[in-house]
């Protein structure tokens, strides 16, 4: 199975509301926000983070 687990943090008011194209968000007030998203496996060994930078 996979995840994507997919935060949003903002500045302001956490009410938001969709863009027309049906994909954009926005918050509702205007204030900024940040998103980000990390996938996530299950595997039988337990689950593994697809998205985490390599060293």
């Amino acid at each position: 199975m996979a995840l994507a687990v997919e935060p949003m943090l903002t500045a302001g008011d956490p009410e938001t509301r969709e863009l027309e194209d049906g994909w954009t968000v926005v918050t509702a007030d205007g204030s900024r926000a940040v998103h980000w998203e990390h996938s996530v496996a299950i595997t039988e060994d337990g689950p593994r983070v697809l998205t985490l930078p390599l060293d």
